[in-house]
C-alpha cells in the first residue's frame, strides 16, 4: 500500500456509528438509542474546523444529540437518516469545490464502501469490516470509538503544519 498523502487533504468525512463510536447503543426503557464519542476525537474534530479544514458527518442514525454533539464542535455539514451516501458526499464535494482527491472518509461498515472509492483517502478503524478494510489506504491502529478519528485528524494536520498552532 502507498504511503498517503495527508498533506493534501482539504475535507474530512466521517461516518458516525464504528468510527466516531464503538458501534454499540445503548436502549432505553423509552426507545431513546444513546451513543457514546469520544473526546479526543471531538478536539481533533473541533481543531480541523478551526484551522479552516472542510468537515462533514454522514450518516445512517437520526441521533439529535449527536447532532447537536457535533453542531458544538463547528461541524455545519451533518447528514443523517442516509441509506445510501454517495450522493451525499458527491454532492457535498462538489457545492464546497473541494476535488474528491483532496477528500478523506472514514468508514467502518457496507454503506461506506462506494464513498470511500470515491475519494483520495479512503481510512478505516481497525475494527471496519472486511469489505471495508480491503479499499481502505490508511487503517487506523484504533478501533472504531476509541480516538481513530483523533488519529487521521492528527495525521492530517501535522502534515500540513497546524495541529499545535496556538
Amino acid at each position: 500500500m502507498d504511503q498517503p498523502d495527508f498533506a493534501a487533504v482539504r475535507a474530512l468525512i466521517f461516518d458516525v456509528d464504528g468510527v466516531m463510536t464503538d458501534g454499540r447503543v445503548l436502549a432505553t426503557e423509552s426507545g431513546e438509542l444513546l451513543r457514546v464519542l469520544s473526546i479526543r476525537d471531538g478536539y481533533a474534530v473541533k481543531r480541523a474546523v478551526e484551522v479552516g479544514l472542510r468537515v462533514c458527518i454522514v450518516t445512517g442514525g437520526t441521533s439529535e444529540g449527536v447532532r447537536r454533539r457535533f453542531a458544538k464542535l463547528g461541524v455545519t455539514d451533518y447528514y443523517s437518516g442516509l441509506r445510501e451516501k454517495l450522493a451525499t458526499v458527491a454532492a457535498y464535494l462538489e457545492r464546497h469545490d473541494v476535488d474528491p482527491a483532496a477528500a478523506l472518509y472514514m468508514g467502518d461498515d457496507l454503506p461506506d464502501v462506494a464513498p470511500m472509492r470515491h475519494v483520495g483517502l479512503p481510512c478505516a478503524p481497525a475494527d471496519a469490516c472486511a469489505e471495508v478494510l480491503a479499499v481502505a489506504r490508511y487503517v487506523s491502529a484504533r478501533r472504531g470509538g476509541d480516538a481513530c478519528v483523533r488519529e487521521v485528524v492528527e495525521r492530517v494536520l501535522r502534515a500540513r503544519g497546524s495541529w499545535a498552532e496556538a
